[in-house]
């Protein structure tokens, strides 16, 4: 990890910001672990002497339920350390009313297409993207970063966040981060922690499914085979599918392709993805 020479600060308003605009920007929703340590290892690496500012702001309006949001892990104390140890400069961690100030409308941006595509998030959580893009733009426009850094766990949301960035026309580079898993190969997610113990062995089946899936050619049947291994660890995928890795739509001669798996184990939605046979990374 690159040494950095700041000491690092925590600020709650966007005042305490000014002096790192044109960082590294690592937005989080705290309740960090290793796999946000790595994003943050990758924001110091790609800094060039700049500040690398970690966000922690539990967004609300990317909730679809209200216990959802409520029971999410909430731990400043310890994520500041973490934010520390990894090489961040700043911890930007606002209260809601710094995000969404009284009487002033935060915008939420037209969703671009990815977002809205059949079968995925939006089926299953909608309005969800809605709020990501909100209070993405919303700390874009208070940390003003030149690059910010998302994990691929994600996929879906990286490739929104992306299309955001263009059709707003921002001077803003949108990195992916390659997703970091446990010794089973269960992505790392701050969920994980709400898994009991026997729904957390269970859980990393959906490693193992897209394992599966790549062993296959054809998309249908590459998508057969990881609902078959998810159903054999009763667990029933609120979809598992091959799309298209830039679109989310059908897969398309020779581009790349994805992957991608949302299930409840135990109580707990938890998603993941991986690159799909003859793809690469995009």
């Amino acid at each position: 990890m690159a040494a950095y020479t700041r000491a690092m600060r925590v600020v709650e308003d966007a005042g305490g910001l000014e002096s790192t605009w044109g960082g590294v920007f690592v937005p989080t929703m705290g309740a960090l672990h290793a796999g946000h340590a790595a994003l943050i290892e990758r924001a110091r690496g790609l800094a060039g002497g700049r500040a690398v500012v970690v966000s922690v702001f539990v967004n609300p309006t990317q909730f679809n339920e209200r216990s959802d949001f409520e029971r999410y892990p909430r731990s400043l104390e310890s994520d500041v350390a973490a934010c520390e140890r990894a090489g961040a400069d700043v911890v930007f961690a606002p209260s809601v009313e710094v995000m969404y100030p009284a009487g002033v409308k935060v915008d939420s941006p037209a969703l671009p297409a990815v977002a809205t595509q059949p079968g995925l998030e939006d089926a299953h959580r909608p309005g969800h993207f809605a709020g990501v893009c909100q209070v993405c733009r919303r700390l874009f426009e208070l940390v003003r970063p030149s690059r910010a850094v998302f994990g691929e766990k994600d996929w879906q949301q990286l490739a929104v966040v992306r299309a955001m960035v263009a059709s707003l026309g921002l001077a803003l580079e949108i990195v992916g981060h390659p997703t970091v898993r446990e010794a089973d190969g269960l992505a790392m997610s701050s969920r994980n922690a709400l898994l009991a113990p026997n729904h957390r062995r269970r859980a990393a089946a959906l490693h193992r499914a897209l394992t599966e899936a790549a062993e296959h050619s054809d998309a249908n049947e590459a998508e057969a085979a990881g609902r078959r291994v998810l159903l054999a660890n009763r667990i029933v995928p609120e979809y598992f599918v091959v799309r298209d890795a830039a679109t989310l739509g059908d897969v398309r001669a020779g581009a790349a392709a994805r992957a991608l798996v949302a299930a409840r184990v135990g109580g707990v939605r938890l998603i993941d993805n991986e690159c799909w046979p003859g793809s690469v990374a995009v």
